[in-house]
């Protein structure tokens, strides 16, 4: 299944909307097995996602991976906290930055890379205000037009 595994992303599209990146970083998912296969038939959200620290440890909370459909008794429970998987430097490094006020850490996509491993795109967010989003639309809007002009 490692051939063609490598197109699956599912992304937050309400990410960029509502946040300002600060640093990105991309992290392996501890998963059980009904968990890869759901992920590898786009069974999954991450809308409402977002992780934080429990003793040292990184996790994402409010991920939603459906039930596999040909699992059984041990299917997997969809909305479980689950645990990524950084160096220690990296989460380190993380924790040290959200200790300031008002950043958290929010999940953009998760994806299957190459090697047919589940991983998850995360940042250090700072949430936008009313404003900064209208001042966004503006800036894209204004692109827009700007490269309409140039193919005319």
């Amino acid at each position: 299944m490692k051939g063609g595994t490598g197109n699956i992303v599912i992304k937050n599209k309400k990410a960029s909307h509502d946040y300002e990146f600060i640093e990105k970083f991309i992290a392996g998912i501890v998963l059980y097995g009904t968990e890869i296969k759901s992920i590898r038939l786009g069974k999954a959200t991450i809308a409402d996602s977002y992780c934080f620290f429990n003793n040292g440890e990184l996790f994402i909370k409010g991920m939603h991976i459906a039930e596999y459909w040909w699992g059984n008794l041990n299917n997997h429970d969809p909305l479980r906290e689950r645990k990524l998987l950084l160096t220690a430097r990296e989460l380190r490094k993380i924790e040290r930055k959200i200790k300031e006020s008002g950043l958290t850490i929010i999940v953009i996509k998760v994806f299957i890379n190459a090697r047919g491993l589940a991983k998850a795109e995360i940042a250090i967010s700072r949430g936008k205000k009313e404003y900064d989003k209208r001042e966004t639309l503006k800036r894209k809007d204004a692109a827009r037009e700007m490269d309409r002009m140039r193919k005319v």
